[in-house]
């Protein structure tokens, strides 16, 4: 897979840690490209990251669901970054702190200009939760592209997870947008190529749309 890296256009491999932060205030200037991970605290988020970048621990992992509380930003170039959102639905932690956890979430969602693409993790085996189907209507209604990235694959046989692709695509396709759904696996790197691919392309749609048109320009 790491000689394969060559062949996007940007190499995740690059990515390194900015920072942590409890709101969008302490972000980075709002300007650029961001692609954000969101998903249920026990999808298997961090691991997904540490996959598609090929680094063990860029994202922390843990053995105990919901320990993403904060914005977590990782810088892939200059311009082009990747966001860990704060995971929703499953952690075992006081109302309080998952009530602020949802507003840093809500936030970030709805006022992030950069935000140019949206990665959604879901464990293949209970994929569509309500949280789930609400954040990918949301992000379609809002013509943001989206990656539903059906994790843990390896859980399943080959034939029952490409069934679940199948399903969750039909059931997604009535909302119309921009969907993509990928199984993953970061044990056995299923979908890796697949999801580095869509990441990327979303990273530098920016860079390639003023590309064309420079082109259009000298033609003219």
């Amino acid at each position: 897979m790491r000689n394969q890296l060559s062949t996007f256009a940007v190499n995740l491999n690059k990515a390194k840690f900015v920072i942590s932060a409890p709101d969008i205030r302490q972000l980075p200037e709002d300007a650029g490209i961001e692609v954000a991970f969101a998903g249920r605290s026990n999808a298997g988020k961090s691991s997904a990251l540490n996959t598609l970048t090929l680094q063990k621990s860029l994202a922390r992992t843990s053995k105990t669901p919901g320990r993403t509380q904060l914005i977590n930003v990782f810088e892939v170039e200059e311009g082009m970054r990747l966001v860990d959102l704060p995971g929703y639905g499953f952690a075992k932690v006081p109302l309080e702190m998952k009530k602020k956890w949802q507003k840093a979430l809500g936030e970030y969602l709805e006022k992030r200009e950069s935000l140019k693409g949206l990665v959604v993790l879901m464990d293949i085996r209970h994929p569509l939760k309500d949280l789930d189907h609400n954040l990918i209507e949301w992000a379609v209604d809002s013509n943001l592209p989206v990656l539903a990235l059906l994790t843990k694959s390896d859980k399943l046989s080959q034939g029952k997870a490409s069934a679940e692709v199948l399903k969750v695509k039909k059931a997604l396709q009535v909302l119309g947008g921009d969907i993509k759904v990928v199984a993953f696996s970061s044990l056995k790197k299923t979908g890796a190529n697949q999801a580095t691919q869509i990441i990327c392309d979303w990273l530098t749609a920016e860079t390639d749309q003023a590309d064309s048109i420079a082109l259009d320009e000298e033609d003219a």
